[in-house]
């Protein structure tokens, strides 16, 4: 369909809901459900990560005053702060599969409006995965780095060519999963010189020059939310189950020190309706709050105390069930009262949850993601899937004080990898960048291979440029910062890859790590998919987003470096 005009941002009339450019967008109430990241993906499969890479930490509002216990005498202290086929021209961007398991959503297709009116045909099929639960401790490698455990070569760097830099470390992990469905290690952070992973009910911690272990912590049950921001003297926010079994409820919120691997205050989240007993939360954080979002609630909370600020549930109007938080600012996508339950975005204010605008998606359409707080843009679609309208989606930019500024369009299929962590979770998009005003995609390819990053305007919605990554090579955006695109190509088959910046203007790609060839390159070839990454000081860091847990070594973390 020909997308309307767009009327100025104001409360929809009684006769209609006004129009956005794109999809239409779920219920809330209704949260999307995304496929497992604990599930063992299949290994040759093309695509990506579950988890985004640890963001550049925010600044809090208030510094210190954590509520940590002091460090005993034998305690040391923590490193210093850190400072395809199938292309039609005006296709609306994308939906893409991860190894067979739909990206947003399950069990059906999903495409993007045309702004001629064309609809782009279907990206992605597939179904989610049953949910398995994790399990144990893992015993991970203790050794100098460089081994593997695994009876591949230890000398990493064997086959190192001349201008090739070097693989600094690698780790594998050996544990046994309780049942069948693996062992999760989701989460990375990159704090100073310490790179920290939860692996099982573990929090690891290994020194980012030669990865020596730092500090283990281990938790009794398993850990089911955490965030991946951190303040900047290395603090998060971690929640474990309150017990054993199918019954246990993932309530049990902890401040973590990822510089000293000590817990800080623990408060039990309370419950606030009959859907509050669920398996797992999604967590994030920005100055002094951080967020909750559970399957149909919402609430926010005071970093340094834990303490509760505000919840979603307002007595009446559009109800925020969701919070979106980076960058200083909150995003409500609430859920409005009407006849045609429409979502609303709401700009609210962190300590008091007070909206200072709103914008009305039209009737039909949900958020399926939030790729970016500030500036905003989100990834819409439409929330029933027995309609016409079922596989019409797009990405929007809005301005900082709520409205439209444009739909983004553009030539390819795109993979945002959102929603992968759980059907609550707003802001796990792994492939998916934003810095001033360019938004970077990956296309995806029916191969799975030789696709392109394109960087798109997000005042006008068109590609500013688009860089291939080469025969049998693909590309994963990293982070973007300081108007620079980091971005990982991965090399072919057992072939090494490399870590490149590319201006938000354009230009030629700058190479800032070469990996080695040899043995590493093997290592380095099966560690692409299904993993979480992270570009700091240098250095590129990859790790698993979940393990078999066979008791048998699997590959865990690998770093590079010059």
């Amino acid at each position: 369909m020909t997308e309307p005009l767009q009327p100025p941002n104001q409360p929809p009339s009684p006769s209609g809901y006004g129009h956005l450019p794109g999809p239409p967008q779920q219920g809330y109430g209704y949260p999307p459900q995304g496929p497992n990241p604990y599930a063992q993906q299949p290994p040759t499969a093309p695509q990506q990560p579950v988890q985004q890479p640890p963001t550049v930490p925010q600044h809090l509002s208030q510094q210190g005053g954590y509520a940590f216990p002091p460090a005993g005498p034998g305690t040391p202290p923590g490193p210093p702060a850190p400072g395809g086929p199938g292309r039609r021209k005006g296709a609306v961007v994308v939906a893409a599969a991860v190894a067979g398991v739909l990206v947003l959503g399950t069990g059906g297709y999903f495409a993007f409006l045309s702004d001629d009116g064309g609809d782009k045909k279907p990206a992605a099929q597939g179904s989610a995965p049953a949910d398995p639960k994790p399990s144990g401790s893992p015993s991970v490698d203790k050794g100098d780095g460089s081994g593997n455990g695994m009876g591949e070569q230890t000398d990493l760097n064997a086959g190192r060519k001349p201008g090739e830099d070097k693989a600094l470390w690698f780790k594998t992990a050996k544990l046994q999963a309780a049942g069948t469905t693996g062992i999760p290690a989701p989460a990375m952070w990159v704090v100073g010189d310490t790179v920290v992973k939860t692996v099982g009910r573990s929090v690891v911690a290994y020194a980012v020059t030669d990865g020596k272990e730092r500090w283990k912590t281990d938790f009794k049950t398993d850990i089911c939310g955490f965030a991946d921001q951190t303040t900047p003297d290395g603090k998060t926010v971690l929640t474990v189950k309150d017990g054993e079994g199918s019954n246990a409820t993932c309530n049990q919120m902890k401040l973590f020190d990822l510089k000293a691997g000590k817990e800080g205050w623990t408060k039990e989240l309370a419950k606030e309706n009959l859907f509050d007993g669920g398996g797992s939360v999604a967590m994030s954080l920005t100055g002094d709050v951080f967020v909750v979002n559970r399957l149909a609630n919402t609430t926010v909370h005071k970093l340094s105390t834990g303490d509760k600020l505000f919840s979603g549930a307002v007595p009446e109007g559009c109800q925020p069930s969701q919070y979106a938080a980076g960058n200083g600012k909150l995003l409500g996508i609430a859920l409005c009262m009407d006849e045609d339950k429409t979502v609303e975005i709401q700009d609210a204010d962190p300590v008091t949850g007070k909206k200072t605008w709103a914008y009305r998606l039209p009737k039909g359409f949900r958020v399926t993601s939030v790729l970016s707080v500030s500036p905003i843009v989100l990834d819409i679609s439409n929330r029933d899937l027995n309609n016409a309208d079922a596989s019409k989606r797009a990405i929007i930019s809005l301005t900082p004080d709520g409205k439209k500024r444009a739909s983004m369009s553009a030539e390819g299929s795109f993979e945002t990898n959102c929603n992968a962590g759980s059907s609550d979770n707003l802001q796990g998009c792994g492939n998916s960048v934003v810095d001033g005003d360019t938004l970077y995609l990956r296309t995806t390819t029916t191969k799975g291979t030789d696709n392109e990053v394109v960087a798109f305007d997000l005042a006008t919605g068109k590609a500013k440029w688009r860089q291939k990554a080469g025969d049998k090579r693909n590309w994963y955006p990293v982070k973007a910062a300081g108007g620079q695109l980091i971005a990982y190509r991965a090399g072919a088959l057992d072939e090494p890859g490399e870590v490149v910046s590319m201006a938000a203007a354009g230009g030629a790609p700058k190479t800032l790590l070469r990996m080695p060839s040899g043995p590493s390159a093997k290592i380095e070839s099966s560690m692409t998919t299904f993993q979480v990454r992270a570009f700091e000081d240098g250095r590129y860091f990859t790790s698993a987003t979940s393990l078999v847990g066979n008791s048998t070594e699997e590959r865990l973390l690998m770093v590079f470096g010059k």
